[in-house]
């Protein structure tokens, strides 16, 4: 089954990414085997939140949706403070937007 999942980088930052094989992967990213090269600059990388998905297409789906995301919702992701991602998904300028009628 394939896997989303998200790295904390030494620097601090976040690197999302999707796999069939999890363990593989994180070994390529904390090695000169294969690692993405934004993580290459940036080891060690520590595994923070990973999910199971039934098809590598919906993993590559969910991947471009949380790079997306802004720091606060990856946390709270990694938190697994759900609830909290609604409210997280507001417009970055920090405007609510206009209630309708």
């Amino acid at each position: 089954m394939p896997f989303v999942y998200m790295l904390r980088c030494s620097d601090g930052s976040y690197y999302v990414g999707s796999t069939r094989s999890l363990e593989l992967r994180l070994f390529q990213h904390n090695s000169d085997k294969d690692g993405s090269a934004y993580t290459r600059t940036r080891r060690p990388v520590t595994l923070v939140w990973q999910a199971e998905v039934e098809n590598v297409g919906l993993a590559f789906s969910l991947e471009k949706q949380i790079q997306g995301w802004g720091r606060k919702k990856r946390e709270a992701l990694i938190r697994g403070d759900f609830e909290l991602l609604p409210e997280l998904s507001s417009r970055r300028g920090g405007k609510p937007r206009p209630l309708e009628d």
